[in-house]
């Protein structure tokens, strides 16, 4: 059993036996807590599942945004932000809507950088380079996605640095650098064939036939 629920489980006790005030309200926000953390995870399954069968699923929305709201009343700044993250990035990869993506990444990349989350960070930068490319700013969307990179190889997060060699190499390709593009191709192959990463191998093999 998760420990907040435990502790909620007690906290009853000693409100119904015990008669203390104040801990009821306690064990609400840590059950608030353990909500956010379930809402979050299960859309971010409903996402795993979109890109695997391309059918969207409107509880992802939900479940995200459900989750940014009970982190925001608790308090966890941390938790927002990788909510609101995943908020964008439904809005980017599913709606392809960016004009609503952008917004939210930028609330989560505000709060990721509070935290420390650099992980998290990463990722935003990720799709802020994404939206930034998708809009014709090249130079913007090579920045971010370096950026990401750069954090990612400090987290040694290899699958993750892959997948963005791969946007690189399409903003190079798009700037008219193709033998940068080929060496960014085949060190993301190089990496995701490491990590045993087939979806961002399958990702490279499709970039190298585009371009």
């Amino acid at each position: 059993m998760d420990e907040r629920i435990e502790q909620a489980g007690l906290l009853y006790e000693r409100a119904v036996f015990g008669g203390e005030d104040g801990v009821l309200e306690v064990a609400d926000r840590q059950l608030d807590a353990v909500e956010a953390d379930l809402a979050l995870a299960r859309g971010k399954l409903l996402h795993a599942r979109f890109l695997e069968q391309r059918v969207g699923d409107a509880r992802e929305l939900e479940l995200f945004e459900q989750a940014a709201r009970l982190y925001r009343e608790s308090g966890d700044g941390r938790g927002e932000g990788e909510a609101l993250l995943w908020t964008g990035i439904y809005h980017q990869v599913v709606g392809g809507d960016n004009d609503r993506a952008v917004p939210a990444l930028e609330r989560a990349h505000a709060l990721a950088e509070r935290a420390g989350d650099r992980l998290v960070v990463s990722y935003i930068l990720r799709h802020l380079g994404i939206a930034a490319h998708m809009a014709g700013r090249l130079g913007e969307a090579r920045e971010r996605l370096e950026e990401s990179v750069r954090l990612r190889r400090q987290l040694d997060f290899p699958a993750g640095v892959a997948a963005n060699l791969v946007g690189l190499a399409y903003i190079a390709a798009a700037e008219e650098r193709s033998q940068d593009a080929r060496g960014l191709l085949e060190e993301a192959a190089t990496l995701a064939g490491a990590a045993d990463a087939k979806a961002v191998l399958r990702s490279v093999d499709e970039a190298r036939g585009n371009l």
